[in-house]
């Protein structure tokens, strides 16, 4: 351990030595030149050729290069020359700055000793630049007071230049106020500043333009120059003044809001903020500012809202002009509001009468009422008018009151309700009238009796109808109202068949309805009378009848009564004749049968169920004869039963049944000795085919008819849910009216039975209807619209609907309700007979009269100039009148309430007690009632406390008229009322505190306006004086105005100084002259206004700080603080850089209103280690001021040393020596001292070293020899750390790559090799892939892979197998047979690419795997080579298990490819023979049988188990006898007997079943294809558009049962409402399993009718023929 660490320390004081000898050598032997800047790119610098003793070819042998730190190379070297020069234009300023000395460093490498030559180069400087101020221009601030020798800086020049080529004087141009004077400190910059010689004036000359020029000291000299624009800045001294004292302006009261009145505008000879002037009103109260609105920059006077003439004439306004100091002036403004006619004349009902007794007396007083009209002069007379057709007129009264009478008598049943139309029209222009509506109802009496709308009326009701249920409802109605025309309603007593009318039916007494108590019987009774008895609830009451016939109607309740064959009573069978030598048509026997019921109910069809033989007898459909269809055969049987079928057509239909039995023989009497014990035979021999054959037959037939069952209930479903919908929605209401389908057919079918089908497009539901004879003529009523009765076919339900009752405005007459009424979708009835309809009946309505203004424009007056003068005379005498008859009272104001006004009662010469008898009270306009009357004393005394001031305002006179109305004479009385005033308000500031603002240079004797008092009393309660509190620098002036207001100025006795006082506080009192004095006060604030007398001034002179480099971006540096003694925005500094060059302003920033100085990005020691900066100081008006700021930066290790390599080697060969030198790279750190010093190291585990060299240059040197097998790459980590603290390191990768030799063969990864390929592969198939991998790289590692040659079965190796030689794939160059061989070996060789090539080889062992390609092979038994099947022989005698053969096979596969099994295939009697699984034997399940056939076939199968499963089968014939030799003999003539007596049933039984088949299969195809035809028609429909697509899809038209109908053979009726044609088809018999094709839908087929007639048309489903 001791002599390593000794070891170390020689090595390391060896490294010291060498690092001094080559400091000393590199100092020795330094190479220095200077140049002058901005030389041409290729100048000469030097000869370092001849510095270096070398030759200038030696420079590019040796390697000679420029290494240097920088990334832009200042020189180059000539090879040619061996001289160093420019490798480009040199520029000094942005190479140094402005430093003294410029100097450039770089190194000369020479490659081959790796040898560096240390190179300085100074650069001169010339007079390239010229002086450059920051801004071509400047403005500077100053105010107009500004004293003379005040100095002001301006903007430093910089010169890039150093030297005498740097800055040196300033100029400035000639004029008569400024002078430049330069500041400078030793070895320091020069700043100028501008200096004031004489005063400024702002209105001599507000601008003066002056030019700075600013030279070095360079040859030629160089100079620059700054345009300066010196601002003359204003001082407060002008107030604003009007152009006018007093503004003048009338406008019309209609004026729209927002409209522009007028603009008032004032000057002001400041300028900038001294002139900005704002406006506002002085004195305005709430109500006014509402009104006016007034634009503070602007001075226009506008309206805020809606100016009204009523409320004021006239407004008085003032406005205040004030800048931003504070000097004010005052104007008045005079608004006059001219009268327009925008007031509509104003109806108030005083007194009315609702209603009317029609036998009122003509002149009886309706109602009283005021007109009134807001405007003046013309546009405020009314004149009032009512429609002449009216039975009333117009009486005028006093003080515009009108009353309105009756002229004539009255009759409410012409016109029970008037609405009478009041219009009172203004003589403005244009004229505005108001409409005010008075309703007016008639009242009635009892004079009229309720009507019924028919004489008599007509019900049909079915038979069985449900008890309880509505039947039909009446309506009578009474033209009276009210009482008088509440009806009710009751049945006049009557019996029928003994019984009281009330117990079959009933009424309700309020409604009309009709309900039946007892279900009735058509059996019993058709028709019963009832008379319905209507009455009002008048005094005394009124009443009419009507007669109501009710019809009752057959339903099908009776099934059909067979009369003959009539069952005998022991309960036997009856029995008919038929010889059998009867010919086609014979008449066996007839079926007759009855039906209680009537009409198409009581039609019979008779048709034929059930026979024991179908086909042999028909039964008349409507006869009932029992007739033969055909001739009788042999093999007919004697016995037939009949079962013969009696129905109805009625809903539902009803049936009966009845059995016959017919013998059939040609000797009568002999069968019917034994007809009772016919039996059918039985064959006990039919084999069990045909009961297998009956049942298909049966199975299909059920399967067929339960398809045609469940297609029918769809089908009646979707017809019973259509229905529904329809009933629910209330008829279809885009078809006519009701209609009824006639067709040829259905007139025929009428015609045979005697019977109407009534068929309608709109109804709910269509009926089929079997009316009664002389019914006809029967009238249905139209009062039953809203109730369901059974023969009233409803159009739509949306009639009978209640209409509001009250009718407010003109009379509707009966037309008029009727058309009303009909507006609604009134419903019409399809009605049997004649129908009329009587009047619409009236009804009488109460209501309160209603008021409705309507402004409208009257129509000009017509007349001569008599009828004015007329009207002129009247008006005059009126107007005398009324003046004469006035009553006048005077009271105080703020009296208390029920305080005494005057003896009303006395004036009216009337008693007290005679104010309540004759109706005496107060009538006004006012909402607000002031006075009221006292009933018991007759005085008029006061409703509250009444305050003059807000009822009058400041008027001379506050009058208040009303009327006092006596409701018996109608007559009104007018009152005037004084209100007195009294000192009940003091005088009122609008503010309680006034704010003034006064410049402190302000004149003695300026006077400011100040806010007036306001004192709503009038007179000598008025405000009379004001007064101003004592002090020493104001008085107070009042001005009066021409309305006689007081106004009051403040006066400036005395010169204000804001640094003695700045706010002063006075006290003003404005008085009345009422007893007891009244006065209120203000408070005024004067604040004296500062003006800029004061520039800023720091704390200190100088500012200096120390910061580290690493200070966060943002952190606040120091702050600088100036004062300013000078208040608001003279007071206001803000700060700024003076003098400060791009770069620094990018560093730092100055906030400009607190001074914080802080950093804008980090700060950097290696670029600038000291800024120095100035600030200045500026207030508000532009005083400033300035300072100086020094800030130095403290380095920190905050940079990383840098490594920056200079030459490295890629790839090294694995036999390189140690010593080789690898790379050459140099270390440098930016910061300085202990944070500059760099040490480098690397991995101690790796084969190389470091190597110091000259200034910071290292070597990367081999240490030991290298191994690529070992390790192929090296990353190497150069580390550099540098001394401070914290130390900071780099880390420099550099990678080395060594050169691999060819020195290792292939290899593979096994040295041997199994491959299974399974047989018949096929041919070129790729089987396996082997791989040698070889640890060379690049064509070291390229392997190439073939064959050795070698024989197999005398065929070359090469035939069966190859290989890739790239990859090493081989492939299969034949298929594979396994029986052929089972393995075959082979050898692969593997070689490299190298030089020489190596190579390895490796076994491979291919094995074939069987697969199942071979069937099994039958050995025995052997065809026989005749074709001939092989016989075996087996006794009948034979036992169970006997063996019989043996069936023996081979496979030529192998394993379980080879294994075999047999199976019994196939035999002619199965379960008697059996085959071993796995022996092949064949042996007997049982017992051989008599019954067992001669000859057995028996077909084995051989099957292997491979994958997939190969089998063989052969075919063995046994032959089956106790004598084998007789049988060997006759065995090849063996046939099967055939059985010639089979009957035939059982071809009948095949032909049946595929005849059902086809049957249900075609019908089924024929539905789909209805199907989509439908739906094919249905889109072509919808796409054209046609049809009607509001209608309803077509329906059948029928009633239940129709399927039934068909079903039994019977007629049916098919019937559609929107068809062209209906049907009326007889089907013929022996039709009913018969299929209709499609192209038969039109024609009078039986089975169509169960089919909707839609799935036949072309027409879409929802589209109507019409």
């Amino acid at each position: 351990m001791a002599a390593q660490q000794r070891r170390q320390h020689r090595s390391a004081l060896l490294l010291l030595f060498t690092l001094l000898e080559t400091l000393l050598g590199a100092r020795a032997g330094q190479i220095r030149y200077s140049i002058p800047e901005e030389l041409e790119k290729g100048s000469f610098v030097g000869n370092i050729a001849k510095n270096l003793g070398l030759e200038p070819w030696e420079l590019a042998e040796r390697g000679v290069r420029i290494v240097s730190r920088g990334k832009t190379q200042l020189f180059a070297l000539n090879s040619q020359s061996g001289s160093l020069i420019t490798a480009g234009r040199i520029d000094r300023e942005e190479l140094c700055a402005q430093t003294a000395r410029c100097l450039v460093t770089f190194n000369i490498l020479v490659e081959d000793k790796m040898k560096f030559y240390p190179v300085e180069v100074e650069i001169i400087d010339i007079n390239d630049n010229t002086p450059q101020f920051l801004s071509e221009e400047l403005e500077v601030k100053i105010p107009e007071n500004a004293p003379p020798s005040s100095r002001f800086s301006l903007i430093e020049v910089y010169d890039l230049d150093v030297g005498m080529n740097s800055l040196q004087d300033f100029k400035l141009s000639s004029n008569s106020h400024f002078s430049v004077d330069v500041q400078s400190k030793t070895n320091g910059p020069k700043y100028p500043e501008l200096v004031l010689e004489r005063t400024l004036d702002r209105e001599e000359e507000a601008i003066h333009h002056l030019v700075l020029t600013a030279m070095d000291g360079g040859d030629p000299v160089r100079s620059g120059m700054m345009r300066i624009q010196v601002t003359v800045l204003d001082a407060n001294d002008n107030a604003p003044a009007f152009t006018k004292p007093i503004y003048r302006v009338s406008v019309t009261e209609n004026l729209p809001v927002g409209t522009p009145v007028l603009s008032v505008n004032a000057t002001d000879q400041d300028e900038g903020v001294h002139a900005e002037l704002t406006y506002s009103f002085v004195k305005i109260p709430k109500k006014i500012s509402q009104i006016f609105y007034l634009n503070p920059l602007t001075g226009q006077i506008s309206t805020s809202g809606d100016l009204d003439y009523e409320d004021s004439s006239s407004y008085e306004l003032d406005v205040e002009a004030q800048d931003r100091p504070g000097l004010r002036d005052r104007a008045k403004v005079f608004i006059t509001i001219l009268d327009v006619n925008d007031n509509v004349p104003e109806v108030v009902v005083t007194s009315g009468n609702k209603t009317i007794a029609e036998n009122a007396p003509p002149g009886t007083v309706i109602a009283l009422f005021q007109v009134h009209d807001r405007d003046s002069g013309l546009n405020g007379l009314v004149t009032c008018s009512i429609s002449r057709r009216m039975p009333f007129e117009l009486e005028k009264s006093v003080d515009n009151y009108y009353r309105l009478v009756t002229n004539t008598v009255l009759d409410r049943e012409q016109v029970s309700l008037y609405n009478i139309t009041v219009t009172a029209t203004d003589k403005g222009t244009p004229p505005l009238s108001t409409d005010t509506f008075i309703s007016l109802t008639v009242a009635d009496t009892n004079d009229n009796p309720p009507a019924f709308s028919h004489m008599s009326y007509s019900v049909y009701v079915p038979e069985n109808n449900p008890r309880g249920a509505s039947i039909f409802s009446v309506t009578a109605h009474d033209p009276d109202s009210d009482e008088n025309a509440q009806i009710t309603y009751s049945l006049a007593e009557d019996t029928i068949q003994g019984a009281p009318v009330s117990s079959y039916v009933s009424i309700n007494s309020d409604t009309g309805s009709i309900y039946a108590l007892r279900a009735f019987d058509y059996e019993q009774f058709q028709d019963l009378q009832v008379r319905v008895t209507a009455r009002d609830s008048g005094k005394p009451p009124l009443s009419s009848n009507v007669s109501l016939s009710l019809f009752i109607l057959d339903q099908n309740d009776n099934i059909p009564e067979i009369l003959y064959p009539a069952l005998p009573t022991d309960g036997s069978t009856g029995v008919e004749l038929a010889p059998r030598s009867a010919e086609p048509g014979y008449l066996v026997t007839k079926v007759v049968a009855v039906d209680h019921d009537s009409g198409q109910n009581a039609w019979l069809s008779y048709r034929l169920l059930k026979a024991s033989e179908p086909g042999l007898f028909t039964v008349g459909v409507h006869t009932g004869e029992v007739r033969t269809a055909r001739a009788m055969l042999d093999r007919d049987s004697l016995k037939q039963n009949l079962v013969v079928a009696v129905q109805d057509h009625g809903q539902p239909p009803l049936s009966a049944t009845i059995t016959l039995t017919v013998a059939v023989a040609d000797s009568i009497p002999d069968v019917l000795a034994d007809l009772s014990s016919l039996e059918s035979p039985t064959n006990l021999d039919d084999s069990g085919l045909t009961l297998y054959l009956v049942v298909a037959v049966a199975a299909v037939s059920c399967i067929f008819l339960a398809f045609v069952i469940v297609l029918l209930a769809l089908r009646l479903r979707r017809w019973h849910s259509k229905h529904l919908i329809q009933d629910s929605c209330g008829g279809l209401p885009s078809l006519q009216a009701s209609h009824s389908v006639d067709v040829e057919g259905v007139r025929t079918f009428l015609q045979t039975y005697s019977h109407q089908v009534s068929l309608t497009a709109d109804s709910g539901k269509s009926h089929i209807i079997f009316p009664q004879p002389n019914y006809a003529d029967t009238l249905i009523s139209a009062e039953s619209c809203g109730k369901s009765e059974p023969l009233l076919i409803q159009e739509d339900s949306g009639f009978c609907k209640e209409e509001d009752p009250f009718v407010q405005h003109k009379e509707k007459t009966e037309t008029n309700q009727l058309s009303r009424c009909n507006n609604r979708r009134s419903p019409s009835y399809r009605v049997l007979g004649w129908h009329s309809d009587s009047p619409a009946s009236r009804s009488t309505f109460k209501g309160s009269s209603r008021k409705i203004r309507r402004t409208t424009m009257a129509a000009r007056q017509r007349g001569g100039d008599y009828r004015g003068f007329f009207l002129l005379c009247i008006l005059l005498g009126t107007l005398w009148e009324v003046w004469t008859a006035h009553i006048r009272y005077s009271v105080p104001e703020e009296t208390d309430k029920g305080s005494f006004v005057g003896n009303i009662a006395q004036d009216l010469a009337l008693e007290p007690r005679e104010l309540a008898e004759r109706g005496v009270r107060i009538v006004s306009r006012d909402r607000t009632q002031l006075f009221t009357l006292n009933p018991r004393s007759g005085s008029l005394i006061t409703a509250d406390r009444i305050d003059r001031e807000e009822l009058c305002a400041q008027s001379a006179r506050c009058l208040v008229n009303f009327n006092i109305l006596m409701e018996d004479k109608m007559n009104l009385y007018p009152i005037e009322v004084e209100i007195m005033d009294i000192n009940d308000n003091a005088p009122r500031f609008l503010t309680e505190e006034m704010n003034v603002k006064i410049m402190e240079n302000t004149a003695p004797g300026v006077r400011f306006p100040l806010n007036e008092a306001r004192d709503p009393d009038v007179g000598i309660n008025s405000l009379q004086s004001y007064q101003l509190s004592s002090n020493h620098h104001f008085s107070l002036v009042v001005q009066t105005g021409e309305d006689g207001t007081k106004y009051p100025e403040l006066v400036l006795e005395r010169v204000l100084d804001r640094e003695e006082e700045a706010i002063h506080h006075l006290l003003l009192t404005a008085s009345d002259g009422g007893d007891p004095l009244r006065s209120g006060t203000a408070r005024i604030q004067v604040t004296v206004v500062d003006v800029n007398d004061h520039a800023p001034v720091f704390s200190l002179p100088q500012y200096r700080v120390t910061v580290p480099e690493n200070v966060p971006v943002g952190t606040t540096l120091l702050t600088v603080n100036a004062i300013d003694l000078d208040d608001g925005i003279n007071g206001e500094v803000t700060y700024s850089f003076r003098k400060i060059t791009q770069k620094i302003l990018q560093i730092f920033q100055l906030n400009s209103l607190t001074g914080e100085l802080s950093t804008l990005q980090g700060l950097d020691y290696e670029e600038s280690g000291l800024y120095e900066m100035e600030v200045q100081a500026q207030d508000g008006p532009g005083s400033l001021t300035r300072t100086k700021v020094l800030i130095t930066i403290l380095d920190v290790n905050d940079n990383a040393p840098e490594v920056t390599v200079t030459s490295v080697s890629s790839s090294v060969p694995e036999d390189t020596p140690p010593g080789t030198v690898i790379a050459l790279f140099y270390v440098q750190d930016r910061d300085s001292g202990k944070n500059g010093e760099v040490v480098c190291t690397i991995p101690d585990d790796l084969p190389f070293k470091l190597e110091r060299s000259i200034d910071n240059y290292y070597r990367l040197t081999t240490a030991e020899n290298l191994d690529r097998e070992r390790l192929s790459v090296y990353n190497i980590t150069i580390k550099a750390i540098d001394c401070g603290n914290p130390p900071l390191f780099t880390e420099t990768h550099i990678c080395i790559h060594v050169a691999d030799t060819n020195d290792n063969p292939p290899a593979f990864a096994h040295t041997s090799y199994s491959v299974f390929i399974p047989e018949n592969n096929p041919k070129g198939a790729s089987i396996f892939s082997v791989t040698a991998h070889d640890p060379d790289s690049d064509h070291n590692a390229q392997v190439i892979y073939s064959l050795v040659e070698d024989t197999l079965q005398g065929a070359p190796m090469s035939s069966y197998v190859s290989v890739n030689s790239d990859n090493g794939v081989l492939y299969a160059l034949r298929s594979f047979d396994y029986e052929q061989f089972q393995n075959l070996q082979f050898i692969v060789t593997a070689r490299d690419s190298g030089d020489p090539p190596l190579s390895n080889n490796v076994s491979i062992n291919l094995f074939v795997l069987d697969k199942n390609d071979n069937v099994p092979e039958i050995l025995y038994p052997t065809l026989p080579t005749d074709g001939s099947t092989g016989m075996e022989l087996a006794p009948r005698s034979a036992e169970p298990g006997y063996l019989v053969t043996k069936v023996v096979a081979v496979d030529r596969d192998s394993g379980q490819n080879a294994w075999l099994s047999y199976r019994l295939l196939k035999a002619s009697e199965p379960g008697l023979f059996v085959v071993g699984v796995h022996t092949g034997e064949v042996r007997t399940a049982r017992a051989l049988q008599d019954r067992d056939a001669i000859k057995q076939s028996l077909v084995v199968a051989v099957q292997d188990h491979g994958q997939p499963i190969l089998s063989s089968t052969v075919t063995l014939t046994v032959a089956v006898a106790d004598s084998i030799p007789d049988v060997l003999a006759d065995l090849s003539e063996l046939t099967f007997p055939t059985d010639s007596d089979d009957s035939g049933l059982t071809l009948y039984l095949v032909v049946a079943v595929a005849a059902v088949s086809c049957l249900f299969l075609t019908f089924v195809m024929v539905l789909l294809a209805l199907r989509l035809r439908r739906w094919h028609m249905k889109r072509l429909f919808q796409a054209s558009g046609s049809g009607l697509v509001d209608a309803s899809a077509s329906h059948f038209v029928g009633v239940d049962g129709v399927r039934a109908f068909l079903q039994t053979y019977s007629h049916e009726v098919s019937l559609t409402a929107d068809s062209r044609t209906s049907h009326l088809i007889f089907p013929q018999p022996n039709y009913a399993d018969t299929l209709i094709s499609q192209e038969s839908c039109e024609k009078n087929d039986p089975l169509l009718t169960s089919i909707d007639f839609h799935d036949c048309k072309v027409e879409a489903p929802n589209t109507q023929t019409r």
